[in-house]
């Protein structure tokens, strides 16, 4: 058996959960051998008991890993361990990281950079809009949009993402083949397609139930750089994946909204308790500091070493030093139309690589 497939058992065993594989691991070295230890060997792990030890005996009774792999493979999907460059650093670092990721679509090393947004199912024409905003803007940032593919808040940030031509991950409280809610199928095609990944903890067929949403939402938390709540009541499961970015060491941000709408209530709470209020994206990225598009001073002065950078807005920010420049000499040293330099001088300056002054003039940061 290889150790792909026994984490591939391990994973779909009932009531084992990450942390007491994790024992289990640090008891037997290697996953293949936790399904062959004995019984008598098993129960002398912390927290495995005679349940336990039984499910794992009788691992052939509740997982057939190779059918599970086969079945990704033919789906499209591909399984990340801990031990894969492609598994999401952040998560690493997590009490009780994931044993493994089902991604469809491709996870990217830049989607380190990711700032969840969650909110409310039920959202609101005001929450809808402020999550499309925000989102968009932080997108066009370089910042990966982290959210759970759920109706509302959810979709409109997966939605506002793609619009920006950024990335984003959704990470569902579901298998993959039983993806949740089926309304939203059409928007993980397309953020599988070349936006980003749908991604799941969960064998394939896993159904959504009272106990996967929470589990969805330590993932949410942990991988993010920070969380953006936009729209949540006071018993909201936003506040919980709140509390756990906090715990975390995760900033939290939140979207004020009216005093007397209990949709924001749950927002002017986490304000209360010390969160972050945000009306506009540089609220952010004015407290994050580094961007991901600009890490340090040396690659701003070196255009070609920003990761990711699109080759017009490499030309744009290359017409550019430290002085003061109008806009028609950048337009006749980059060589590039008007309107369009006119609009990747906006998006450079967002990303805090070129400053605007007074009169429609620029200098690179």
């Amino acid at each position: 058996m290889s150790p792909l497939e026994a984490l591939v058992a391990l994973n779909m065993l009932p009531r084992i959960g990450p942390v007491r594989v994790r024992r289990l691991l640090e008891a037997f070295g290697d996953p293949a051998a936790i399904l062959k230890a004995p019984e008598e060997l098993l129960r002398r792990v912390d927290g495995i008991g005679n349940e336990t030890a039984g499910i794992i005996r009788a691992w052939q009774d509740h997982a057939d890993p190779v059918a599970e792999i086969r079945e990704a493979k033919e789906r499209g999907i591909s399984i990340v361990t801990q031990q894969d460059e492609e598994y999401p650093a952040p998560l690493r670092e997590a009490y009780d990281p994931p044993l493994l990721l089902y991604v469809w679509g491709k996870i990217e090393p830049r989607d380190r950079h990711a700032i969840g947004v969650v909110g409310s199912r039920r959202a609101t024409h005001y929450g809808t809009q402020a999550t499309r905003k925000l989102s968009f803007q932080l997108a066009q940032s370089g910042f990966t949009i982290l959210s759970g593919l759920a109706r509302g808040i959810d979709t409109a940030a997966h939605e506002a993402a793609i619009a920006a031509n950024g990335r984003t991950i959704a990470v569902i409280g579901s298998g993959l083949a039983k993806l949740y809610p089926p309304e939203n199928l059409a928007l993980a095609e397309k953020t599988a397609s070349g936006y980003g990944a749908v991604v799941s903890e969960f064998p394939l067929h896993t159904a959504p139930d009272k106990q996967t949403f929470p589990m969805r939402n330590r993932i949410v938390a942990a991988w993010s750089r920070a969380l953006l709540v936009v729209e949540c009541p006071a018993w909201s499961g936003s506040l919980i994946t709140a509390n756990l970015a906090s715990e975390y060491g995760r900033p939290i941000f939140a979207v004020p909204g009216p005093i007397d709408k209990p949709s924001s209530a749950g927002c002017h709470q986490l304000i209360r308790d010390g969160a972050t209020l945000v009306a506009d994206a540089s609220h952010i990225l004015d407290d994050l500091g580094e961007l991901p598009f600009a890490q340090s001073s040396q690659s701003v002065e070196a255009p070609e070493a920003i990761p990711d950078l699109p080759a017009d807005e490499a030309k744009v920010l290359a017409a550019l030093d430290s002085s003061e420049s109008g806009i028609d000499p950048i337009i006749q040293r980059c060589g590039l139309p008007a309107h369009e330099v006119t609009a990747i001088l906006m998006k450079l300056e967002m990303r805090r690589l070129v400053r605007a002054f007074p009169g429609f003039r620029f200098a690179r940061r």
